[in-house]
């Protein structure tokens, strides 16, 4: 009885194991199916649905061997705006929702990959910076576990982030100014993410900070040109100049008005884009 007892036992216990490490079975089933469907028609030689559309009588297909596939040259930070890394996750299995992200980085420090860095995820939604107006094609998302309201920034959080970033940066060569937040290309739609510690990032090189000393802006000095040659999209002034405040001044965030300190911390970014 003891031996049927332990074995039995057993049983349950590998039962529960397994049961808990299928727990997103279903959604990586959904996963494997489309990367399937991606996959074959990156492997089409010659390419159906694309030439023959093209209005012409004489066409043909002649395969080049110089060709690649999608380089992110972007990282767009995000906060979650949710209680969890686990109700995050949940959001981002919901096809009603249609929203994801490439990595999501937990309060503790935790790393989830949920989108391959090759494929575009779908994070950005309508903005633009500088002349990019299709952020998702050109970036990595990465969305930060925060209620964006009163959860701090904690250093197992931003410490995993850095590391990600390290990661991302030297594998595709991404640009030191090509770390932004959404409402960075977004000013008009977000916030976040909101009472961020961007200068953590920009000394270790993802992302621009003003110097400490901080020069007063020539009497020519133009903030909306500014702001654009930052990449700010600046057909709504003042939504630019809210976002470039959450990101860089982090006060009186609701007001588009830059008072002297801002303005020269606005010239101090500028003239790291010159």
């Amino acid at each position: 009885m003891r031996i049927t007892s332990r074995f039995n036992l057993f049983i349950i216990a590998a039962l529960i194991t397994s049961c808990a490490g299928n727990k997103y079975a279903k959604t990586e089933k959904v996963y494997k199916k489309q990367a399937k469907e991606f996959s074959n028609l990156y492997r089409q030689s010659p390419v159906s649905g694309q030439l023959e559309k093209v209005n012409v009588k004489d066409q043909q297909w002649i395969a080049s061997i110089n060709f690649g596939i999608r380089k992110p040259n972007f990282v767009v930070i995000h906060h979650t705006a949710q209680d969890s890394l686990g109700q995050t996750i949940r959001t981002f299995h919901s096809a009603k929702a249609g929203v994801s992200s490439h990595y999501v980085v937990g309060r503790d420090g935790k790393v989830v990959q949920m989108v391959n860095d090759l494929y575009r995820a779908h994070h950005a939604g309508l903005g633009k910076w500088g002349n990019d107006t299709d952020l998702n094609s050109a970036s990595i998302g990465i969305e930060l576990d925060n209620n964006g309201t009163t959860d701090p920034w904690t250093d197992a959080q931003v410490n995993a982030l850095i590391q990600l970033l390290s990661y991302l940066k030297n594998t595709y060569k991404i640009p030191q100014a090509n770390f932004i937040g959404h409402m960075d290309l977004a000013p008009t739609r977000k916030n976040d993410p909101s009472r961020f510690p961007w200068k953590k990032l920009a000394d270790q090189g993802f992302g621009y900070w003003y110097e400490e000393f901080l020069e007063t802006p020539p009497v020519d000095f133009n903030p909306k040109m500014a702001l654009r040659i930052i990449g700010y999209d600046v057909s709504n002034l003042d939504a630019a100049i809210k976002a470039f405040k959450i990101h860089y001044i982090q006060q009186d965030v609701n007001t588009a008005f830059l008072n002297e300190n801002d303005l020269k911390i606005l010239y101090s970014i500028y003239k790291k884009y010159l």
